[in-house]
């Protein structure tokens, strides 16, 4: 039986520039946020149950909200994918992530 309490994660992965499996999460999310905060200011994304997959509300460098209809995150049995959008999955860059259950 659950406890009630709903388990959030949080970590850090370097970007790849392709689309990246982060499957150490241990649930399949229904909320994820990504941050890069190394592309030159702060550039995020969210995902929550309901969204499509390979979607997500994407809040860019300049303050532009979008709804990214392709290289978003989809939510995985362990975890979740990121597409491979140039402002947030950037080679190299350190990116934030928390999920939720």
């Amino acid at each position: 039986m659950a406890s009630g309490v709903d388990r959030v994660v949080q970590g850090a992965f370097y970007g790849t520039g392709a689309t990246l499996n982060m499957d150490k999460v241990g649930f399949r999310p229904k909320l994820v946020r990504v941050v890069n905060v190394a592309s030159g200011g702060l550039c995020r994304i969210e995902w929550f149950k309901g969204m499509a997959d390979d979607t997500g509300v994407k809040t860019s460098i300049d303050g532009d909200i979008s709804v990214l209809t392709s290289l978003g995150i989809t939510p995985r049995a362990n975890g979740f994918a990121l597409g491979a959008d140039t402002d947030l999955n950037v080679s190299g860059e350190l990116c934030h992530y928390e999920a939720h259950e």
